[in-house]
């Protein structure tokens, strides 16, 4: 019998969440309900939640803004659920940290898998994470298990998830090229394009926040041709 993960399932449409539920309680998951942000939060606060499946439409509080809020403060796996299939939903939703973005109707098939691969990732990770030791570079620490960046002045430094994740990859890899399939290894979401320049976004915000001249970077350097090397 395969792993069973916390699923928790926020859709105000009770036929839909109710069906989506059952499909997931088959597959041995254990499941949690809730139709608004303020039933989310309670299901949260008891911790342990391994993939939140979020719709966007939610009559008190967008989907979007509850992605933000989980953001802040955990590295839960999150799926957008919506039936809008705009690319410009997708990729805000995206950018805001989900890890990845289905549209309804959905293939039943097809989601179950993908949740479970992302479930499996976040779990593997964490338990990774939690054997981290500090790193430092240039005065800046980061602190792997509690999902941390601090800045040489002992200020909080926010990161996406996917930033942390890339900066995390690159620190525990310190003056290895990396190539950006290599890169997108260690970056969980899952709902862009294999051939997009995600890693290439990711690494620009990077250097916005931690390079003192993000036009000559000194930590996160190009090797042309192959991928990345941080070299602090």
């Amino acid at each position: 019998m395969h792993r069973a993960y916390h699923i928790l399932v926020v859709e105000d449409d009770p036929v839909g969440r109710q069906m989506l539920s059952m499909y997931l309680r088959k597959e041995n998951h254990r499941v949690s309900e809730a139709e608004n942000g303020e039933q989310m939060r309670a299901v949260f606060a008891g911790g342990d939640v391994d993939v939140v499946m979020l719709d966007i439409n939610l009559p008190d509080e967008d989907g979007l803004s509850l992605l933000r809020e989980l953001r802040r403060q955990s590295e839960v796996g999150v799926i957008m659920v919506t039936s809008r299939s705009e690319d410009v939903d997708r990729i805000v939703a995206l950018e805001l940290g989900a890890d990845d973005y289905v549209v309804k109707p959905y293939n039943m098939r097809e989601l179950l898998p993908r949740t479970k691969n992302l479930a499996r990732r976040v779990v593997a990770a964490r338990a990774v994470r939690q054997d981290e030791p500090l790193k430092t570079f240039a005065g800046w620490t980061v602190d792997i298990p509690h999902w941390t960046l601090t800045t040489p002045d002992g200020e909080p430094m926010r990161l996406t998830r996917a930033e942390f994740e890339l900066l995390a990859a690159f620190v525990t890899n310190r003056g290895q090229v990396l190539t950006r399939d290599q890169l997108m290894d260690h970056v969980s979401r899952r709902g862009y394009d294999a051939l997009d320049r995600t890693i290439d976004v990711l690494v620009r915000r990077l250097r916005r926040k931690i390079e003192p001249d993000p036009a000559r970077p000194r930590f996160i350097i190009t090797v042309h041709g192959l991928g990345y090397v941080f070299s602090a």
